[in-house]
């Protein structure tokens, strides 16, 4: 028998998945319901392959602990956090230092903030696209944009700072 079909034979076996994960936490997706919103199981998943949240359950997904445990080591993980977890400053500034496309995630409000979007920028200059145009139009964010990205970075840079004599120069 399959390791798939075994899954499905002991979906409610707790036991059964706290040792499974351990060699392949993607098991998680064949568990019940009830073994999905394991916080303990979960976590433990996501400690191994944060691409294990995808199977949690809702009320996982808006676990503050579970989520930065995932998206401190895969930031594009933060696409499984609850609406509530996406405004969640920590959770966000986790997310985008691991992986500056994590911004596209957060919401308006954590897209105008300066550190996160700094963050975001550091190793995806391109996200820029992504921050409010206040912070598009910030000329320090601009100049690290610019400095990171060149072209790509230079491109959602604010139309008035693209006139800048100073980021103008970066490209070169």
């Amino acid at each position: 028998m399959d390791e798939i079909e075994l899954a499905k034979q002991n979906c409610n076996n707790r036991e059964y998945f706290l040792e499974k994960i351990k060699d392949n936490p993607m098991i998680i997706e064949w568990a019940s319901e009830e073994i999905k919103n394991d916080e303990e199981i979960n976590f433990k998943a996501v400690e191994i392959d944060s691409g294990a949240l995808e199977f949690a359950s809702d009320e996982l997904k808006n676990n503050k602990k579970i989520l930065i445990e995932a998206v401190r080591k895969a930031g594009w993980t933060c696409c499984y956090a609850s609406c509530e977890l996406r405004q969640d400053r920590d959770v966000i500034l986790n997310a985008v230092k691991n992986d500056g496309q994590a911004l596209y995630f957060a919401s308006e409000e954590l897209r105008d903030d300066k550190e996160i979007v700094l963050e975001a920028i550091k190793n995806k200059p391109i996200i820029l696209k992504y921050a409010s145009l206040r912070l598009r139009n910030d000329k320090e964010i601009a100049i690290e944009a610019v400095t990171k990205g060149k072209k790509s970075g230079y491109e959602f840079v604010g139309d008035e700072l693209k006139k800048n004599e100073e980021i103008r120069k970066l490209l070169e």
